[in-house]
């Protein structure tokens, strides 16, 4: 395969990457996240209509007339099928959502199929998010105290930093369109980190083992040859997973759409940062030989 000069690149990456963190730091902070139903509490209806004759707005409509707060109806997959979104009231009857089905076939008189209804109250959001919070967060502590015990510190300030920059442009992009988090996405978040973790640490076992093969090769160099001996291995990896997960998003329905899209990001951007955000890194501490024989003396 032919030396591509990946270290060519590494200050316009550098770059790159620093605009695009605050960006998407920048609109988490000011818009925020587009929360779900798991997350904010509320009742959600996947309905199907069976009638040509019913338009999005009669249903809105419909459902306004009952009093609800916060509804939203969306088309889902098709012309016949929506998701509607609203804020549960405090106070349920054991029937309120058989009376509310019954509410909403009487005011369209049509043929109504309710393909899926989910509660969730607001103490179970709120318990369901924390959790979120802290799965993500015990995960990233968790690669970094391995990259720690496994590499020398260096190695894993560069790796928490690359799976940073992950998570952070994802959640950007996803503030950016207000797509909805939920559940799955946290899953889909977890996935991404030990997926970008698994990419960044073939490569520096390469650079670890050229840093004890090539005693008089800089780290900016060795870098970039490390990068191309693992090339192929990444491009395999990343192409059949991205398969994989067009596959799912294109034809999975839209049920699986938010998820697949969240890794398919993850894929690109776990890709990116172990090339040029790990790597860089490794580059600006400086890493030489003398930083692993110092280790393996001390491991001794």
């Amino acid at each position: 395969m032919k030396h591509i000069y990946f270290n060519k690149y590494f200050k316009s990456a550098s770059v790159l990457s620093t605009v695009l963190i605050i960006i998407s730091i920048a609109f988490l902070i000011i818009k925020g996240l587009n929360f779900g139903v798991d997350f904010k509490g509320g009742t959600l209806i996947e309905l199907r209509n069976n009638d040509n004759n019913i338009s999005i707005s009669n249903i809105r409509d419909s459902f306004n007339q009952m009093n609800l707060k916060g509804v939203t109806v969306k088309q889902f997959g098709n012309d016949t099928d929506y998701i509607i979104k609203f804020q549960s009231p405090e106070t349920q009857s054991a029937t309120y959502i058989n009376d509310l089905k019954s509410s909403l076939k009487n005011n369209l008189s049509a043929s109504l199929e309710f393909r899926r209804v989910e509660n969730v109250g607001p103490k179970v959001s709120s318990e369901l998010l924390r959790s979120g919070v802290i799965a993500i967060s015990l995960s990233l502590f968790a690669m970094l105290l391995y990259i720690w015990i496994r590499f020398e510190w260096q190695f894993s300030l560069g790796a928490i930093v690359a799976l940073f920059h992950d998570v952070i442009l994802t959640l950007g992009i996803f503030s950016v369109f207000s797509l909805e988090i939920n559940l799955s996405i946290v899953a889909a978040v977890l996935t991404i980190v030990g997926y970008s973790m698994n990419d960044t640490v073939v490569i520096y076992d390469r650079v670890r083992d050229n840093l004890r093969r090539y005693v008089n090769i800089k780290i900016f160099e060795l870098s970039n040859t490390s990068i191309n001996e693992t090339l192929s291995r990444t491009i395999i990896t990343s192409l059949t997973t991205l398969l994989a997960l067009l596959s799912i998003y294109l034809f999975g329905g839209e049920i699986l759409k938010g998820f697949s899209f969240a890794m398919i990001l993850g894929v690109i951007f776990g890709t990116y940062s172990s090339i040029y955000i790990a790597c860089p890194v490794l580059v600006s501490l400086n890493v030489s030989q003398k930083t692993i024989l110092r280790e393996d003396k001390d491991k001794n």
